[in-house]
């Protein structure tokens, strides 16, 4: 591969791109109108691992923003890469006008821990508390305590995911999306 010299972007414009794509997550809440809601959300890490923590950031204009500060319980789903048409679909529609569980036939099972459900035709699906909150610019950033995580039986091991049998949905911008293509283990240092 030839890499060539640094060219400067403006950072105002879309500079989150650099970053991308990303694992995309579909996050399920709890509303004030006491409907259930699915919205993607491809700006997602993990925090710590003790406490086990994953932040979620929320545009505060988003109808997840009103129902996460209405119950602060959610579960965070892991798409499989054949997903990404009902993923983009999710994303494309306010939970506010539409009743999207209905509308895009999102299969809910319950959880263990919350009462919030989760998806049950995502690959992973993490329980999770709200833990902390972060206000920056137009968004919120939320912690999520995570009390319970389940995989799909024989897509998992103990280096994440087979990759020969399932492909995690990475959001590149827009409606494009990506699966991993390969493992690589890196060699030991010396």
């Amino acid at each position: 591969m030839v890499i060539g010299k640094f060219v400067k972007l403006d950072p105002k414009v879309k500079f989150y791109y650099t970053l991308h794509p990303s694992p995309t997550i579909v996050l399920v809440t709890k509303c004030p109108n006491g409907r259930f809601n699915a919205m993607p959300a491809s700006w997602n890490t993990p925090v710590s691992e003790e406490p086990p923590t994953v932040a979620v950031i929320i545009d505060k204009e988003a109808y997840t923003f009103q129902c996460l500060e209405y119950h602060n319980e959610a579960t965070i789903n892991v798409p499989h890469i054949g997903q990404a048409d009902i993923v983009y679909a999710l994303g494309s529609t306010s939970g506010r006008d539409v009743d999207k569980i209905t509308k895009f036939n999102i299969k809910l099972e319950p959880s263990e821990t919350i009462s919030v459900p989760r998806w049950s035709e995502a690959i992973a699906s993490l329980e999770g508390k709200v833990y902390a909150k972060l206000d920056v610019g137009e968004v919120r950033l939320y912690v999520f305590e995570i009390l319970a995580v389940y995989v799909k039986e024989g897509l998992y091991t103990q280096w994440g995911w087979d990759l020969t049998k399932t492909s995690i949905l990475l959001h590149g911008a827009g409606r494009t999306f990506y699966g991993v293509g390969r493992m690589i283990r890196a060699q030991k240092v010396q």
